[in-house]
């Protein structure tokens, strides 16, 4: 459907609506406007994103007449764009008998900032590609994992007996609202058996700051089948643990894993860990002081799998549990004053021959 790559402008009192869909995903945001004569037209988005990052902070005049082209003028710029008809383009979906969630937007886009990189990229693991969001009595479930690592945040909230519910949002969903603009403080998450909606609505005192009026739309498809049990990998065993500087331990790995991106290897003993990354390019050592009173313990992780969870996180110290060569390390943020979000990341380790 071409006109799926159009966005559909549409003029009324005081705003314009812009809407864009790809049938599996939709979004519809209003912004501020001086309407002239009140109308719609759809444009090719491509080429109208182009034309509008390039004439930057200024006056934008839209014209369009009875034929599916509008004229875009500024001081001195003419663009004519030529679009489409549209009475063709396709309304995004309204959902029926949907369960509904108020939330905080800054806590929903830390959340899956936090567990959004360990989606699966497999094709044929469709189911793990996506966060999965788990309402349950109590609390919110945010997951993500590859096989290799899992990634979970919780939330305390108010769920209602036999008002929870479950979804696997698509990863490119995730992805576009991570980047979801910085405005409005609540989002309202609805959901039925096969959709989602979130919107965010847009305080009054921000509409004439922003320019956005209303409220950020957005609809997707969610992912069909069971997520896994994930609550089974997550390791029951005592573990010994550690506290960590995050920012320190994040620099220190990185460093090592310049000389060998595929595997760096932990020795932990008392009040020191030492980081080191080694290939048949050379080796590269690091050492950081930690609260860590037990055994000398040694394991190795591939760094990325490292690295992911260390930069996500915005807490500065971080528990680091661990075993031996053999057993997942786990990284474990509890809840607390600052934050009413909790964390956990399970990640498998590399054997160290």
């Amino acid at each position: 459907m071409p006109i799926l790559q159009n966005v559909l402008i549409e003029a009324r009192e005081g705003t314009v609506r812009l809407t864009t869909t790809n049938l599996d995903l939709g979004t519809r945001c209003s912004v501020k406007a001086e309407v002239a004569e009140e109308g719609s037209v759809t444009l090719p988005v491509r080429e109208l994103g182009r034309i509008v990052r390039e004439l930057g902070e200024m006056e934008v005049n839209v014209e369009s007449s009875d034929s599916p082209k509008a004229t875009i003028s500024t001081r001195g710029s003419v663009f004519n764009v030529v679009g489409m008809d549209s009475k063709e383009f396709p309304p995004l979906p309204e959902l029926v008998d949907e369960k509904v969630f108020a939330l905080d937007r800054q806590e929903v886009v830390s959340m899956l900032k936090s567990v959004s990189y360990a989606q699966s990229v497999n094709e044929e693991r469709y189911m793990l590609k996506g966060v999965f969001f788990q309402f349950e009595k109590g609390k919110l479930s945010l997951v993500a994992t590859d096989g290799r690592r899992l990634a979970v945040t919780n939330r305390e909230m108010k769920v209602a007996e036999g008002d929870g519910g479950e979804f696997i949002l698509p990863s490119l969903t995730v992805t576009e609202l991570e980047k979801l603009p910085d405005i409005g403080n609540a989002i309202n998450i609805s959901f039925t058996d096969r959709q989602v909606a979130f919107e965010l609505k847009v305080d009054s005192e921000e509409d004439e700051t922003t320019g956005f009026r209303d409220s950020i739309y957005l609809v997707s498809k969610v992912v069909e089948g069971k997520y896994p049990n994930y609550k089974q990998v997550i390791p029951k065993d005592d573990f010994n643990m550690a506290e960590i500087e995050r920012e320190l331990m994040q620099e220190c790995v990185h460093r090592a894993a310049l000389v060998s991106d595929e595997k760096v290897t932990l020795r932990i003993k008392k009040d020191e860990m030492e980081i080191t990354g080694q290939s048949t390019l050379g080796d590269a050592c690091e050492s950081m002081g930690i609260d860590y009173d037990g055994e000398v313990a040694t394991v190795s992780f591939n760094p990325r799998f490292l690295l992911d969870p260390l930069k996500s996180l915005q807490r500065d110290k971080v528990c680091l549990e661990f075993r031996d060569d053999m057993s997942p390390g786990v990284f474990r943020v509890e809840k607390g004053e600052e934050s009413k979000l909790s964390f956990l990341c399970v990640v498998m380790p590399i054997r160290t021959d």
